[in-house]
């Protein structure tokens, strides 16, 4: 038993050291994706336009984010579109990470943001250091703070159990 239990301390407290700065990483991401809604730094807050359903076509789209002049051209230049009906806009994302949120009745420019959101969620799945970053590092490290959790949780409970066994031992 007591054998066992070195082990554990000795994977625990390597484990620890090993996944540190990943786990670190995935925290400190993690908890700004959390407040990204709260926290116009990180996602811009999204501004409501006049109508309920849109009227642009895809044409007036482009020419509307094209006037905002944050480096989109053309759509080689756009990453996604994400449509809100029920807020009236249309956000027009660069793929240099600006955002542009057009009225999706009127066409006009409501707000020009950058968004580091995706950024944000890059850095916390590990893909924006290296592709294999996310699978060889990232990965890794989560099933190292899994062996920590679990080690760590029978640690904390062995002297538990040991004191329980000796009053039971006593009676």
């Amino acid at each position: 038993m007591k054998n066992i239990n070195y082990t554990l301390r000795k994977i625990h407290y390597w484990g620890a050291i090993l996944a540190a700065i990943p786990i670190v990483i995935v925290i400190v991401t993690g908890i700004m994706l959390q407040v990204k809604k709260q926290w116009v730094w990180v996602q811009p807050k999204t501004i409501k336009g006049v109508a309920k359903q849109p009227q642009l076509s895809f044409a007036q789209i482009l020419q509307a984010a094209t006037k905002a002049d944050k480096g989109i051209n053309s759509w080689k230049d756009i990453d996604r579109l994400d449509v809100r009906p029920n807020k009236g806009i249309v956000k027009v994302r660069g793929k240099n990470k600006w955002e542009i949120q057009i009225d999706t009745q009127t066409g006009e420019i409501r707000q020009i943001a950058y968004r580091r959101s995706d950024m944000i969620e890059s850095i916390h799945d590990g893909s924006f250091f290296h592709d294999h970053a996310k699978l060889w590092l990232f990965l890794p490290s989560a099933i190292v703070l899994l062996i920590l959790w679990i080690t760590g949780i029978y640690l904390f409970f062995l002297p538990i159990w040991r004191r329980a066994k000796k009053r039971r031992q006593k009676k």
